[in-house]
């Protein structure tokens, strides 16, 4: 007896049109509304501003009566006699940065999780947390305070123990190493909030796994933690490479003065000064641009190079 076979019809799966998904998904697709709207008006509606890199901006006379000048003021950037001083200065003090400023809040936030006593851990973060809210001119009167010649703590110190005064906001030497020790204070605390949160999220039965297998602290932060939180570190870092010529102008504003210009002098205050106080907008537009470019280019290449390696990048 031959048995009757049912056939199989296949199911097609529910179909959604765009806007009958959008209609569905209304209330979440609102919370970007905003997210959205900030970044079209002050983000990408200005990006035609750049237009005026390319003009003898005149505003007077507009962006539509102004002449077209090509690319005569990038020539000019690359020409200026400080340029190659002003891009050092921005690569040093941005080197400096990922070297040094970079790694710190990772290793805190490593500490800050082995911390078992949740008293002492949250009154440690409350406390490094709280110089990210202090302004940049408060840190550098601080400074000041500290480390002038006439006033300063530490040269009143150094008096005392029979030493001689060290003019250490007036000398060359000691500019990188006290904006090092400004930026670490002021941020290192509250960059570890992101790292904390993605330590926080590792798989718990991780670590009981590697306990299975006799692993200590140390080895359950280095073969558990640390691998868990590498995506994230690299995310941050190709991030971060994007703003490799952006440096703080407001700090280096400020502890800025004649005897450091040589080391001081970046393109965010060059900018400031040729494009704002000198009335050059298009010149500093192009010194804009010139920064986006080179950002762009080290995220497009240090993405290909993470992918290469295997692992995530961020597109």
């Amino acid at each position: 007896m031959k048995l009757k076979t049912t056939s199989t019809v296949p199911v097609k799966p529910q179909s959604f049109g765009t806007w009958k998904r959008l209609y569905q998904y209304r209330y979440l697709y609102l919370l970007g509304v905003p997210g959205i709207v900030f970044f079209l008006i002050f983000k990408y509606i200005p990006m035609g501003g750049i237009a005026i890199a390319f003009q003898n901006y005149s505003p007077i006379r507009g962006m539509m009566g102004s002449d077209w000048v090509g690319f005569a003021h990038f020539a000019r950037l690359f020409g200026e006699p400080d340029f190659w001083m002003i891009f050092r200065n921005t690569l040093v003090l941005s080197m400096l940065g990922i070297i040094f400023l970079f790694p710190a809040p990772i290793l805190l936030a490593l500490v800050l999780n082995e911390v078992r006593s949740k008293v002492y851990k949250r009154t440690v973060q409350t406390i490094i947390y709280l110089p990210h809210f202090i302004s940049w001119v408060v840190i550098v009167s601080l400074t000041f305070v500290f480390l002038s010649t006439e006033v300063g703590l530490l040269n009143k110190l150094l008096v005392a123990l029979g030493f001689d005064k060290v003019r250490f906001m007036m000398e060359e030497d000691y500019f990188y190493p006290i904006v090092l020790l400004q930026g670490l204070w002021k941020d290192v605390g509250w960059n570890t909030i992101i790292y904390l949160a993605a330590i926080a999220g590792v798989n718990p039965s991780l670590y009981e796994a590697a306990e299975i297998d006799g692993a200590g602290r140390f080895s359950k932060v280095w073969n558990v933690t640390v691998p868990s939180i590498v995506p994230t570190v690299i995310i941050l870092f190709i991030l971060g490479l994007g703003n490799i010529l952006e440096v703080n102008f407001e700090q280096l504003w400020l502890m800025q003065n004649p005897l450091v210009l040589n080391v001081s002098e970046v393109f965010d205050t060059y900018v400031y000064k040729v494009g704002i106080q000198g009335g050059q907008f298009s010149y500093s537009t192009a010194v804009g641009i010139f920064k986006s470019f080179v950002g762009l280019a080290l995220i497009v290449g240090a993405n290909y190079w993470i992918r290469k390696k295997g692992y995530e990048g961020i597109w």
